[in-house]
C-alpha cells in the first residue's frame, strides 16, 4: 500500500515539536507539502495558503491542521470539500457546532475526520481504563497545574475569546477522564478565574459527578512554577490509582504498573493512518463539551492582571 501523501497546515511550535517527528517516524505517511502564513518546513514545497497548495499539488491525500482553534473550521471545511482526509489538532474546533458540521461534511464527502486528543494516547491511560472497569470508584481528583510562561510564551491567541485559556491544557485532563471513566461525568459547578486584562481564564475549579454519583474534582491552574503537575487520583475499592505526569505513568496501590513506550503523537498518527485506510472517522467531542459546560455554568471571578 503506497504511503498517504500528507500536508501540514500551520507550522508552529506544536507542529515542529510533535507532528513533524511523528510523521517522519511513520512509514504510512509521506510529508509532501506545508502551508503556513509564517513558518516553513525544510525539504518540501511550502505555501502561504491551502488553496495555493492544493492547486500546486492536487494529489495530496490528507492534511494535519495545527493552527489555533479559532481558525481551524475554515481550513478543515476547505480540506474536506477538496476531498482530503483531515487530522484536527486538539481541541477540534472553537465551538461544538463547528465540529458537528465538519463531522457531517466528512461523512458526505466520504473522507476521514480525526478529532485527536493526544493525552488519551499517553502510555498509561489504557491500563488505567482497564483498572477502573474492574473496580468500584469512590472519588476522582484531578490536579493539572503548569506554567503558561514556559509552555505558551507570548502566544496571545490563547488569552483571546475562543483561545480557552487554562482549558487549553485542562482539556487534556478532561480527554483522559472521559476516556477512562466507566460512566459519563457531568459538571455541576465551576469557578473560573479571569485576569482583569484577559478574555480567557487562568485557573478553573470544577465540581463534577458521574452518572452513578461518584464525585470528581478538577483543579486547573496556569500559574504554577517549579515542578509541573498533571495527575489524576482515583480512590477505589481496589486501592488508590494514580495517573502521573499526564498519563505517562501509573501507580496502583502504590506500585508502578508497566506501560508501553510509544509516544502520544506517534500513536495518534498510527490511529489516523488506520482511519484513512478504513475510510472511517473518529470525532469525539466529550472533552470540548465539558469545557463548554464549564463556561456555561461557571462563576466568573476577576483576578489580578497577567502579563508574560
Amino acid at each position: 500500500m503506497p504511503p498517504i501523501k500528507l500536508a501540514i497546515v500551520g507550522v508552529g511550535k506544536i507542529a515542529r515539536d510533535q507532528h513533524l517527528p511523528s510523521i517522519e517516524g511513520n512509514q504510512d505517511f509521506k510529508l509532501v507539502a506545508a502551508a503556513s502564513r509564517n513558518g516553513t518546513v525544510d525539504g518540501i514545497p511550502n505555501f502561504t495558503t491551502m488553496k495555493a497548495m492544493f492547486e500546486a499539488i492536487p494529489d495530496i491525500d490528507a492534511v494535519s491542521l495545527c493552527m489555533p482553534p479559532q481558525f481551524r473550521y475554515d481550513a478543515a471545511y476547505e480540506a474536506l470539500i477538496a476531498g482530503k482526509h483531515v487530522f484536527l489538532e486538539k481541541p477540534p474546533g472553537a465551538t461544538l457546532s463547528e465540529v458537528a458540521s465538519l463531522a457531517q461534511l466528512a461523512t458526505e464527502r466520504g473522507v476521514s475526520l480525526f478529532a485527536s486528543w493526544h493525552s488519551r494516547y499517553a502510555a498509561a491511560v489504557e491500563a488505567a481504563k482497564s483498572f477502573l472497569a474492574s473496580a468500584t470508584l469512590k472519588s476522582v481528583h484531578i490536579v493539572w497545574k503548569e506554567d503558561v510562561r514556559h509552555w505558551h510564551p507570548n502566544q496571545n491567541w490563547i488569552w483571546q475569546a475562543g483561545g480557552l485559556g487554562v482549558f487549553d491544557p485542562g482539556i487534556n485532563a478532561l480527554s483522559i477522564l472521559t476516556h477512562i471513566m466507566p460512566t459519563p461525568v457531568f459538571i455541576r459547578s465551576a469557578a473560573l478565574e479571569f485576569p482583569e486584562n484577559r478574555q480567557a481564564p487562568i485557573a478553573a475549579d470544577l465540581k463534577m459527578t458521574s452518572a452513578t454519583g461518584t464525585p470528581v474534582h478538577a483543579e486547573f491552574d496556569w500559574r504554577q512554577t517549579g515542578k509541573q503537575t498533571w495527575d489524576i487520583v482515583a480512590e477505589t475499592t481496589g486501592g488508590q490509582m494514580v495517573l502521573v505526569d499526564g498519563g505517562s505513568k501509573l501507580l496502583i496501590a502504590g506500585k508502578p504498573v508497566p506501560v508501553p513506550k510509544e509516544s502520544e503523537y506517534a500513536a495518534l498518527y498510527s490511529r489516523f493512518a488506520s482511519l484513512v485506510h478504513e475510510k472511517r472517522s473518529d470525532v469525539d467531542i466529550a472533552p470540548l463539551r465539558h469545557v463548554a459546560d464549564a463556561f456555561m455554568l461557571g462563576q466568573r471571578i476577576v483576578v489580578e492582571a497577567f502579563n508574560d
